[in-house]
């Protein structure tokens, strides 16, 4: 079995061959960090096919649930602390409890390199505030699916900007049904409406987007 096997079982979506086939390298003294690089590849490969229609949410998901299995096995091989791209504090706002879409950009977010911070759903303005002084991340991500959720995301940012924080930081929110008019409403810096663009965004936000 090699990398490249893992490569393709991986974008095939094939999650007991990936599991099989990452044991397999772990046993053979493979690199934990080579073996996360390759399922990372994979991840934008699939991101790349969704975006193409050719993969939908479904296959997000699945993709998803692959990546962090392997995670659980590969992060405790890990003989060497990996540089995270940059680090993300993430949540679904206060009124909202829909976790679909935040969960599959983490997983996918936490794929190309990212350090997630996830305060779970229904997150009030005032948790996101203690996060970002707690972990000093990069960005900021809200999501959102219910309209509702708007006015939270406005609270957010401006919860961020009494605090003396909202300079520190990129804001980015995401959901179904968000577009710029969103964006501008709550001052957020980016929006996606799906999250394998969102994750594109946030490479573009760190200047890492090839």
């Amino acid at each position: 079995m090699s990398l490249e096997d893992l490569l393709n079982a991986f974008v095939n979506l094939e999650e007991e061959k990936v599991i099989r086939i990452v044991e397999n390298l772990l046993r053979e003294g493979r690199d934990p960090s080579e073996i996360l690089d390759v399922c990372r590849r994979a991840a934008s490969l699939i991101g790349e096919r969704f975006e193409r229609c050719e993969y939908f949410l479904s296959e997000l998901v699945f993709a998803g649930e692959i990546f962090n299995s392997v995670m659980r096995i590969v992060l405790p091989e890990l003989k060497r602390e990996v540089k995270p791209a940059g680090t993300i504090v993430l949540g679904t706002v206060q009124g909202d409890i829909h976790d679909i879409g935040k969960n599959i950009f983490k997983a996918f977010a936490e794929a190309a390199g990212f350090r997630v911070i996830d305060l779970g759903v229904d997150v009030p303005p005032e948790r996101f505030v203690e996060a970002v002084r707690s972990h000093n991340p990069d960005i900021v991500g809200m999501s959102g699916l219910l309209t509702i959720s708007y006015e939270s995301m406005k609270k957010t940012v401006e919860a961020l900007r009494e605090a003396g924080l909202r300079d520190r930081v990129k804001v980015i929110i995401g959901g179904g049904r968000v577009d710029e008019y969103v964006k501008r409403y709550t001052g957020a810096d980016e929006w996606a409406d799906n999250a394998m663009l969102g994750v594109r965004k946030c490479k573009e936000i760190l200047g890492l987007e090839e």
